[in-house]
Parts: structure tokens; sequence; C-alpha cells
């Protein structure tokens, strides 16, 4: 009995441990991210899993990177890139940031509508809903009662591995076409660099980046705490990767397999796996898309605020009342609303929206990389707690593979 009372107990510890590194890793698996991952999969079939493990090591390098200058400074991104760099230069970023998460706002709500039509129910019924259930989250909670609705919404994204599953994908194919390299002459497709822009947008987004380091400082992380974060990153990483994995092994295994390369949205994606996969995968798929389009719609808008706030040395925080950070919570609020009432307007462009959105995302994310690891490697700053040679080396090529892909893209 001893393993069993062994394994509650490092089950406890990791329960315990889960929090900012687990959400942020897997709120990116969005509306927007859903898409992408399964148009990936409609389309190429089972290359695209090729980027699975380089992300997955990409993604906890840089989500690590995030909390230790949240525990080692005390104060998030856009705080550090002003402090450091000057207001000018952050003023731009933030920009730049608002504008690229205003579309993944978009994105979130046009997922809502897009799942809830799968049920029958109207975008004017469903948008305006999620709408208010996503404000009064955030505004009437405080850090520890949306941590825990965040955590439990985190662990819907289940669904997708067991629609996956539900898919009878061919594994041999799957498995190598995630371990063996991929030719080159693979990027001359039509598309193929554009989606892989998007696969790695989705699953690596830089407003992650700033989300993160502001969760860890306002949940009082710090050196001492800095080791349990680690493993809540890592785990909570390898978990958002999977279900990437999932989403495009299930539209492989379906779509792609039996001549549907091309599908709208994702809701679209779920309607085709019912007669392909059966019933209860449509369901899942579908279920799964709403769960993240409304998780997502918290949390981008959320991101966002904290990062204009930090970026002008304004007050913000989920502990904080409506009268003392007022600004975080009225741009909160404008961004939120803004975005649902976009996709109530006629002749939206909803199916360009989600992947338009990772393509941006991939598109910035060197430039926030960049601002990063110059950060992260000061003395001054970080003391002992500079970056390794290691994860300098997965970093810089990070941001160096998104450039290349960017400008290829360009060319194309």
């Amino acid at each position: 009995m001893k393993w069993l009372k062994r394994w509650k107990t490092q089950t406890l510890l990791l329960l315990a441990v889960i929090g900012p590194g687990f959400i942020t890793a897997n709120v990116d698996n969005d509306a927007g991210g859903i898409y992408t991952y399964s148009f990936a999969g409609a389309q190429f079939g089972y290359k695209p899993l090729f980027t699975i493990i380089p992300m997955a090591l990409a993604l906890i390098v840089i989500q690590e990177m995030c909390a230790r200058m949240g525990a080692i400074t005390g104060k998030g991104l856009s705080d550090l890139i002003r402090e450091e760099f000057g207001l000018r230069l952050t003023f731009v970023m933030m920009l730049l940031l608002v504008a690229t998460n205003f579309t993944n706002v978009m994105a979130e709500f046009a997922g809502v509508a897009s799942s809830m039509e799968l049920f029958r129910v109207s975008k004017f019924i469903s948008v305006p809903i999620a709408a208010a259930i996503v404000w009064l989250i955030v505004v009437k909670g405080n850090y520890k009662s949306v941590e825990k609705v965040f955590l439990t919404a985190s662990f819907f994204y289940i669904a997708y591995i067991i629609a996956g599953v539900l898919a009878h994908p061919n594994w041999k194919a799957a498995a190598i076409s995630t371990l063996k390299p991929t030719s080159p002459s693979v990027f001359r497709i039509p598309g193929y660099s554009y989606m892989v822009i998007g696969i790695i947008g989705a699953t690596i987004a830089p407003w992650m980046q700033f989300y993160l380091q502001a969760s860890v400082v306002e949940k009082g992380i710090t050196e001492r705490d800095y080791k349990t974060t680690r493993i809540d990153i890592l785990v909570g990483s390898i978990f958002a990767v999977l279900v990437a994995a999932f989403i495009i092994i299930a539209c492989a295994a379906t779509l792609n397999r039996f001549g549907h390369p091309n599908i709208n949205d994702a809701a679209d994606a779920a309607q085709a796996l019912g007669p392909l996969a059966g019933h209860w995968a449509r369901i899942l798929f579908g279920a799964g898309l709403f769960n993240a389009s409304l998780f997502a719609a918290s949390i981008l808008p959320l991101s966002t605020a904290y990062t204009v706030c930090e970026g002008l040395g304004l007050e913000s925080g989920l502990d904080k009342k409506f009268s003392e950070a007022s600004f975080f919570y009225w741009l909160y609020t404008g961004l939120v609303g803004a975005g649902a009432a976009v996709i109530l307007l006629p002749r939206f462009p909803l199916l360009k929206m989600p992947v338009l959105s990772q393509v941006f995302n991939g598109v910035l994310l060197p430039f926030v990389l960049v601002f990063m690891l110059l950060l992260i490697n000061k003395t001054s700053l970080m003391g002992k707690y500079v970056n390794s040679t290691f994860f300098n080396w997965v970093a810089w090529g990070t941001a160096g593979v998104m450039i290349v892909l960017s400008v290829l893209l360009v060319f194309q």
C-alpha cells in the first residue's frame, strides 16, 4: 500500500502547484488554435505533426523564462520592458499586442457562435450570454476564484484527446510524421508555410508571455516557490501540445483521409466528424470548441489589460476593486464588449479571422522573444538566474525560425 500512498501524495502535490503555467499553456488551444489545427490536419494530413516535438520544447523553455523573470524580479513583462527600454518602445509594442490580441478576442467569440450553432443556438443569443459570463467571472471574482474556474476549463481539453482516439487514426503514420524530420520541399506546397506559422502562433502566442508573468507576480510566486512553478509549466506545456496533436490527428484520420480537405471553421470540422468518426466525436469536438472559446475569451482581454496597465505604470490585478484599478477593468470590459459586438455584425468574415489571428501571433512572436532574451540575460536584473546556454539556443532558435518562415511567407 506504500506505492498507493506515495501516488496520492505526488498527485496532491501536482494539483497544489498547477496554476498559471497550466492555464496559460492550455488557453492558447482556443477557437483560432482549434480551427488552425483542424484545417492543418484536414488539408495536409499527418504532415504538420513534425512541429509537435520542437514546439513542445520551445513552449516549455519560453514559458519557464517568463515565470522565472516574474518570480525573481516581482514584475510583469511590460513593466520590465518599460523600465529597461523606455516608454516609447513599450508603447509601440503595446499597440501591436492590442491589435493582435483584439483579432484573437474576435476569433474567440466567433468560436462561441459557431460551436453553439452546432446545437442550433443562434449567435445573437450565445455571444451576448458568453460575453456576460466572461465579464462576471473576471470582474466579480478575485485571483483565487478566477484561477479555479480557469483550471476547471483547462481539463475539458481532454475531450479532444478522446475525439482523436475515436477517429481511429493510422498511429504508425502519425508517429512517423511526428518523429521523422520533414523535407524542406514540403514548404513549397501552397499554403503550407502559412499554416505552419499559424500552428506555432497558436501554440506559443505573444500574449501568453505577458499573461503568465503577470499571473506569477499576482499569485505571489517568489524565488522560493519557483521550483514548483516549473512543474506547473512542464505539465501544462506537454498537455497543451498533446491536445494540439490530437486535433490534427482527428482531422487527418477523417477529413483528410476521406477527401474533405476544405473546412470553413472548427464547427464545420466537428460537423464533418459525425458521419466519419461517430456521433460522440462530433459532440465532444463541438463542446470542446465552446469551452475553449469561452475560456480564451476570458483570458485574452485580461492579458491585454495586464500588458497595457503594466506598460503605462497603472494599477492592475484581479485582487483589486474596480475603483482601485478602474482603467484595468474598463479596458477589459471594452475589449470583451467590442469583440462580441463585432461578431454580431452582418457579413463579418468569420471564416478568415481564426487562422489569420494565429498567423499574426506567429509573426509578432520573435519581437517579443528578443525583448525577453535581452532582459533575462541581464545579470543586474536576474543575478544567478540568467539563462543557460541551452535555453538561449532554444529561444533564439525559435525567434530565428519564425523570422525565416515570415520572410518565406512574404515571398510566397
